[in-house]
């Protein structure tokens, strides 16, 4: 499967780059690159991400390529390789889920060693997790991991852990498979896929656009400094402003210039409005580079990537 001419799949390697909906040109670009001090593997997940689906390689420089690829939590197989063009048009036939991909080569099976047992959850916990993983699902920016560190964590106190990780992973897994049955009845182009857009243009036109950053104003204002990479503005909402808009009220958009001027912070507004009513968005905004801009009137239909 392809989404507009790159592959349906996210990479991540081992010097923490991830790479999302490239080329097979670019995959056989990476596997040919791996091999060094902090890069010896990748990892290559579905867009959307599915539960214990999922292939890796792993080299190191003058030895094999070992591929392995998941399907489901007991198909677990890998196979050596000496050439990594072979391994890349694997994996590119993975990635399209080409019929008979895996065709042409050994594969054996990979010891998944003893599995970590995962009780059911007391009502009263699950409930709890459940709602607060949901939250996060809608928002549609966690990974699975992120979902299941939430999962374990959200109700810790002190040394009193009540959710296992197996357990977080079950309960995740579990709601993100419901989640992407749901979107699967989404039709078209949603609203926040309309809000990327648009943020992508701000972005090429020298407004640093981040979306779901940071935690809250104070800390995107204090952190997007950092993100400025010679940009003349920015333009950004935070996490808690998603979790407002998954639960249907409008997006509030903080804005300004790098040096901190009315007139440069008047014009970036500006900029957004036009550029996010161009894609298809609803704002309100009456001009006051003291005010935050609302993006209104949205279905927020964010669907998962992993």
């Amino acid at each position: 499967m392809e989404i507009d001419g790159g592959l349906a799949i996210k990479v991540e390697t081992e010097n923490w780059q991830t790479f999302a909906r490239i080329s097979a040109l670019r995959l056989g670009e990476l596997v040919h690159r791996i091999g060094g001090d902090q890069d010896r593997y990748l990892v290559v997940q579905r867009i959307p991400d599915i539960p214990d689906v999922f292939a890796q390689v792993w080299h190191e420089e003058g030895g094999d390529y070992r591929l392995e690829h998941r399907l489901g939590e007991d198909d677990f197989l890998g196979t050596n390789l000496t050439d990594p063009g072979r391994v890349a048009d694997l994996l590119t036939g993975w990635a399209r889920q080409e019929a008979g991909w895996d065709s042409g080569v050994v594969w054996e099976p990979v010891d998944l060693g003893p599995r970590e047992g995962a009780p059911e959850l007391p009502d009263e916990v699950r409930e709890k997790v459940e709602e607060r993983v949901r939250t996060r699902l809608r928002c549609g920016y966690d990974s699975r991991k992120v979902l299941a560190e939430i999962a374990e964590d959200h109700l810790v106190d002190g040394d009193e852990r009540p959710v296992s990780s197996a357990q977080a992973w079950r309960l995740v897994n579990r709601l993100w498979l419901e989640r992407l049955a749901e979107q699967e009845t989404w039709e078209g182009v949603t609203d926040p896929e309309r809000l990327t857009r648009a943020f992508e243009t701000l972005e090429a036109s020298g407004i640093t656009a981040r979306e779901n950053f940071a935690c809250c104003r104070g800390c995107g204002l204090a952190e997007i400094g950092a993100e400025r990479e010679g940009a003349r503005g920015f333009v950004f909402f935070h996490q808690q402003v998603t979790e407002h808009a998954a639960d249907g009220y409008g997006l509030a958009l903080h804005y300004g210039g790098f040096d901190e001027s009315a007139q440069t912070t008047t014009a970036v507004g500006h900029e957004v409005v036009t550029t996010l009513t161009a894609a298809g968005l609803s704002t309100e905004w009456d001009g006051n580079p003291d005010k935050a801009i609302e993006v209104t009137s949205l279905t927020w239909h964010k669907r998962l990537v992993g």
